[in-house]
């Protein structure tokens, strides 16, 4: 089985950082260069970071998943907004058996769930329309979570299945302040 010990998410900016600098749109790829990141839109840039193996994960700057953007921090206080699609909302869950920690915005440079690199049953229905939105087998990252991209304004009914055990939430996906990050998924 694939369990580690767990490190938080942390929403804070890399160590050295003392003062926050805003990169504007017209710089925005510049920066994304800088970060090993050029030419990738919010989307890519958050399916390509959650997906690399731990010790592949950046180091230097941090990429924090809120509701309608993406937060890149570098280590000299710089930070990027990317807007992400109007339409799609970013889920991170990890689901577990014994070990979590809080989080709510979603960190993939920092982010570790107990359960990496294991296979789950994954079911994800709109609350209000019964839409199944998914329902397959998935790959936890070998970060531990497990990424979905669903409607936005919406409330999702999730389940998670794993070696006989269940866990089970609501979440929304309206608003500006909602969780991207859920690790209060214990199966059971």
């Amino acid at each position: 089985m694939a369990l580690a010990l767990l490190a938080g998410c942390s929403a804070g900016q890399p160590a050295s950082q003392s003062a926050t600098t805003a990169i504007d749109a017209e710089h925005a790829g510049q920066f994304l260069a800088e970060l090993g990141l050029e030419g990738l839109d919010a989307k890519q840039v958050i399916d390509q970071l959650d997906r690399l193996p731990q010790d592949q994960r950046p180091q230097n700057f941090t990429a924090q998943v809120k509701p309608t953007q993406l937060v890149l921090a570098d280590e000299s206080g710089r930070t990027a907004n990317l807007p992400l699609p109007e339409d799609q909302y970013y889920l991170s869950a990890a689901p577990y058996v014994d070990q979590t920690h809080s989080c709510h915005f979603h960190s993939l440079t920092t982010c570790v769930g107990q359960l990496q690199g294991v296979e789950m049953k994954v079911k994800a229905v709109n609350s209000d329309t019964g839409e199944v939105l998914v329902d397959k087998g998935m790959e936890s990252f070998d970060n531990g979570f497990i990424g979905l991209w669903v409607p936005r304004g919406i409330t999702v009914d999730l389940e998670f299945t794993y070696q006989g055990k269940t866990a089970q939430t609501t979440v929304s996906t309206a608003g500006d302040e909602n969780a991207t990050c859920l690790t209060e998924l214990q199966l059971v």
